[in-house]
């Protein structure tokens, strides 16, 4: 067993594909109209074949409560690994990323935390 597919709720699809390719990095891998939404997965540009996000709508009420009581508590949604963390934040200040936790040391990892501009707060973490 292995993990394909893992997701994250997002408030509007071609918002969320906008930042998560033209910020992150990401690449488009599957983007299949389903009426009023789309299977639409991004994928790291250093493993195309591997677990794919699925940028999935929050239709559901109960997932708008969710992803906003996270980010109330300043919680992450999901984190994403990174080889060098001071030169991913730095890139991603650059571009605009607002960033509600700079780069902390805890322990075995620094990690940072941004608002992925679609009702998430993400972290980016690499380890020590």
């Amino acid at each position: 067993m292995k993990i394909v597919v893992t997701s994250v709720l997002v408030d509007d699809q071609a918002k969320a594909l906008a930042f998560y390719e033209g910020k992150l990095g990401f690449a488009k891998k599957e983007d299949v109209p389903l009426g009023a939404h789309r299977w639409l997965t991004v994928v790291s540009p250093e493993a195309p074949d591997g677990v794919e996000l699925l940028l999935e709508p929050d239709a559901h009420p109960a997932s708008r409560d969710y992803k906003a009581a996270l980010k109330a508590d300043g919680i992450p949604w999901t984190s994403f690994g990174v080889d060098d963390l001071t030169a991913e934040y730095a890139r991603l200040t650059a571009l605009g990323v607002t960033f509600v936790q700079p780069p902390t040391a805890m322990g075995p990892v620094t990690v940072a935390v941004f608002d992925d501009t679609c009702g998430n707060l993400i972290q980016i973490a690499q380890r020590t």
